[in-house]
Order: structure tokens, then sequence, then C-alpha cells
């Protein structure tokens, strides 16, 4: 059986599940962010037995408020009172799995060893509300929230003005390395090209104009997907598999 390292100094933290894993026969590590205290890794003890109160409640996308006592390698779980079923109306419907389930990684890549995590943690709180209300197109609202997460984290792309010069836009060139759009001028090699409804699309993504974002079309969201997910892999330093998942129209 686990033998688990514990101190008696607890505390209270609402927190969103990210990820969980099985651990010996009944037992489950959570990956929980919290607003105030990080991310943390905690043991959820029983919560795979059938018998359990916390086993629905600890899932993930779940907003929950939880009782932990702190360890010396993961904490406990010692009670979680359910705030939010995000994950009940997420795990319904494919493509709004499929994007939480990105948004996730993202946000456990991002918080991991990070102090100060209140405003990944609103801005994934956000995102995960308004896909499991369905008000905005599951991918639109994904693209979304790894260009407005990364720019939290310090990475903020510009897709209006010259990333090297300042030239205001509207421009014809991408550069992912220089985080955003590129003048003529500035334009280095191996720059992309997307379309000019691509370049507009994302920029209303990053600024969260949901007007100008749901009147694309299929093409630009295509475009604008894929200058996302090379901006998400070069700063993340990988590849965000759950994205693969991700249905595109």
């Amino acid at each position: 059986m686990p033998r688990y390292s514990f101190t008696s100094k607890s505390y209270r933290s609402a927190a969103i599940v990210l990820r969980t894993h099985k651990l010996g026969e009944a037992d489950r590590i959570v990956i929980l962010l919290t607003p105030s205290n990080g991310q943390v890794r905690a043991v959820a003890k029983g919560v795979r037995r059938t018998s359990s109160k916390l086993g629905a409640t600890l899932e993930p996308f779940m907003l929950v408020e939880a009782q932990l006592s702190r360890g010396r390698t993961l904490d406990i779980v010692t009670q979680a009172q359910l705030k939010s079923p995000y994950g009940h109306a997420l795990s319904q419907d494919y493509a709004r799995f499929t994007a939480a389930s990105a948004m996730a990684d993202v946000a456990e890549r991002l918080s991991a060893d990070e102090p100060d995590t209140a405003a990944q943690y609103r801005l994934l709180h956000g995102a995960l509300a308004a896909l499991a209300r369905g008000d905005v197109d599951p991918v639109l609202l994904l693209d979304s929230y790894l260009l407005r997460s990364l720019a939290t984290a310090g990475w903020a792309p510009s897709f209006s003005a010259c990333v090297r010069c300042g030239a205001p836009g509207p421009h014809q060139a991408v550069n992912i390395p220089l985080g955003g759009a590129v003048c003529h001028a500035c334009r280095p090699a191996g720059s992309m090209s997307p379309a000019p409804e691509a370049m507009a699309l994302l920029d209303a993504l990053l600024r969260g104009d949901w007007a100008t974002a749901e009147a694309s079309e299929g093409p630009a969201r295509r475009e604008a997907a894929n200058v996302v997910a090379g901006y998400v892999q070069w700063h993340l330093e990988r590849v965000v598999k759950s994205l693969k998942l991700v249905e595109r129209s």
C-alpha cells in the first residue's frame, strides 16, 4: 500500500481539476490549478472506490473548493466540495471536451512551478464556463484562450503592429519566433503569410472580439489555428498532443 508523507498543516482553496492519474488500487493523483496556491499535485485517497463521495467531484474540468493537508512530496485532499460541474457538460460533447482538454494541458504547463497563478486561474475558469454554456464556437474559444494564456504568461503576441519596428498594420506576414506580425521591411526568412482574413481573426481572438471572430469563415479559421498551434509549440517547447484531437471545420 502506498505511503504518504505529510504534515498537519492544512489549507483551503478554490481549484480547477486539470488532470488525474490512477495511483495504487483505489487512490488518484489530482493536479489542481488554484488562484493563490499555484499548481497543486495532491493525492485523493480512496476516490476510486464506489463508496467514495469524492470520486465524481475530483474529475477533470470541475471547479471545487478543496481542503488539503501539506505534504513533503504530494499534498493530501481531505475534503472537496463541487462548486461548478463544468466537466459534466463538457464530457457530453466531443468538440467541447477536446477543447477543454487542450486548455487544461496548456494551463498545466504554464502554471508549473509558478508562484502566482491567479491570472491563469481566472482565464481558465472563464474559458471553461463559456465552453460549458456553449456561448461560443469551442474551437474559436480554444484558440482565443491559447493566445491569451500565453500573453498572460509573458509571451504576448501582436497581430496588428509589427513586432520589430512597431509599424501599424495590417501586415501580410507572421513570424512565430519574433512574436507575431512583421512588416515587409522587417520580415525575416521563414515567416508565414496568412490571408488578411486570418490576420484579422488572430487579432480578434487575442482581443476577445467575438463579433469579428464568429463572422470568420473556415479557411481563415484553419490558417489562424495553424499560427496559434505553432506559437504554442514554440513557447512550450513541445507539441500539445490534445490539440491534434480537436476537430476543425
